[in-house]
């Protein structure tokens, strides 16, 4: 099991397990206030060994984002010698993990303890923002009999 933790964002998951399930599933954050698991992320239909027993809703977590004048600078810079350009690449991985968070979030505020069909979409807003959206289906699951 790998630990991560996360500095700034909407939810503190300071020492919270992000453990791979498979390919397609990921336990996120800490446990739902009514739960004693963490929340599962899948972007399949079903997770396995498990049914929906009930379906909550959509459920979604968006951040915008921008770099400031000085990493847009240091960007436009590297654009020049090609490759990678480190400062978008940073700034995008920390969205994606925001809204991930925020997702998660409000669907345990709905009272899930999953989000299956979860995915990304992504797209620019003006020249220097980004907006970031993970979104899935909010669901209770359990044990499969």
């Amino acid at each position: 099991m790998t630990r991560y933790t996360e500095d700034e964002g909407s939810v503190n998951v300071k020492g919270a397990a992000l453990l791979l399930l498979g390919v397609n599933a990921v336990v996120w954050g800490k446990p739902p206030p009514h739960e004693g698991a963490s929340m599962i992320v899948a972007t399949t239909e079903t997770v396995a060994g498990h049914r929906v027993a009930k379906t909550l809703g959509q459920v979604f977590g968006v951040v915008v984002r921008s770099r400031g004048l000085g990493g847009n600078l240091m960007a436009a810079f590297r654009s020049l010698g090609g490759g990678e350009i480190t400062e978008y690449t940073t700034m995008l991985e920390e969205a994606r993990r925001h809204a991930l968070d925020r997702m998660v979030q409000s669907a345990s505020t709905m009272g899930a303890n999953a989000i299956i069909r979860m995915a990304f979409d992504s797209s620019e807003l003006g020249s220097t923002m980004s907006e970031i959206v993970a979104y899935g289906t909010a669901v209770v699951i359990e044990p499969a009999s």
